[in-house]
């Protein structure tokens, strides 16, 4: 009886422990799959890391010359006053150039500009927009549809030239009556620190508003030329090119930081992970020992 006892025990444990086991190694081959994709995903984002760090110094080089621009403009604006006519114009009809990129990962750095333009819109809802980038033209047309006229794709490949922010401009010339609006918006991230980025907003003026400026007579100017409307579409191409070059540092700032960011949650994770394969195959052998031992000891 005790040996027929022993020996059904001995069978049920025979029978038992190949299940255990293969639970064991599934759950050990799960993690050990887990660890390798963490360790893949890790690769990618260290490379990431490195062409945006590589590619940082050629898009500050065009923010710096970029502030120049904007400068001169901004002098100008100034000197003539212009802003004192567009905030004196009852409920004028406005647009907003809203100007990010195609490519993503980077952190909030697009739905930021858009949180921008919406607060924009909700304060002059008599707004018209245009979108450049994608990545911006997709946000806005789930909330504004009716108001975006115009968009702009392959934005934000390379460092931005003044040949295709001209291109854009004639572009917003051909497409859209900018002459009718009373002010225009060009709204884009502004790369604070390396660390940080915060939406700005330039303004461009129309020709009529440049030349209804208080301080417009100031200049030495042709009577017989057409200085206001030459200067508004030169003023929209270099603001342009302002805004890209700074979205554009901005940018690869922000996905080298986010790719940065990424690699230590990564590196976390495989150490975690780690622990667990390795307290997880302990277990395994230690499973299996016991099932040999117990079986072993039944026989005798």
């Amino acid at each position: 009886m005790l040996s027929r006892n022993l020996l059904s025990t001995a069978s049920r444990a025979a029978v038992r422990s190949p299940a255990a086991a293969a639970r064991g190694y599934a759950t050990l081959k799960e993690v050990e799959l887990r660890l390798k994709s963490i360790k893949n995903i890790e690769k990618i984002t260290k490379t990431m890391k490195i062409v945006a760090s590589t590619r940082l110094s050629k898009a500050q080089k065009a923010k710096a010359a970029a502030k120049m621009i904007d400068a001169a403009d901004s002098q100008f604006y100034d000197v003539a006053k212009t802003s004192e006519v567009a905030a004196g114009a009852e409920k004028p009809q406005e647009l907003a150039i809203a100007i990010t990129s195609d490519k993503g990962l980077c952190g909030s750095i697009h739905s930021q500009l858009a949180k921008a333009v919406r607060r924009k819109m909700a304060e002059h809802p008599n707004t018209d927009i245009i979108a450049i980038g994608d990545k911006i033209k997709m946000q806005l047309l789930r909330t504004n549809p009716d108001s975006v006229k115009l968009a702009f794709n392959g934005i934000g490949k390379d460092a931005p030239t003044f040949y295709e922010s001209s291109l854009i401009a004639a572009k917003i010339l051909q497409e859209v009556d900018a002459q009718s609006y009373a002010k225009i918006s060009i709204f884009f991230n502004d790369p604070v620190s390396s660390l940080s980025f915060e939406p700005a907003v330039k303004p461009i003026y129309s020709a009529e508003t440049i030349q209804s400026s208080p301080g417009y007579n100031v200049f030495e100017i042709d009577p017989e030329g057409k200085l206001p409307a030459d200067l508004f579409e030169y003023s929209l191409t270099s603001q342009i090119l302002s805004a890209m070059a700074q979205g554009y540092a901005a940018e690869i700032s922000a996905r080298r930081n986010a790719m940065d960011n990424a690699s230590k949650n990564a590196g976390d994770m495989i150490n975690r992970y780690s622990i667990l394969y390795n307290r997880t195959r302990q277990a395994v052998i230690t499973n299996e020992l016991v099932d040999i031992i117990t079986g072993a000891s039944s026989l005798d």
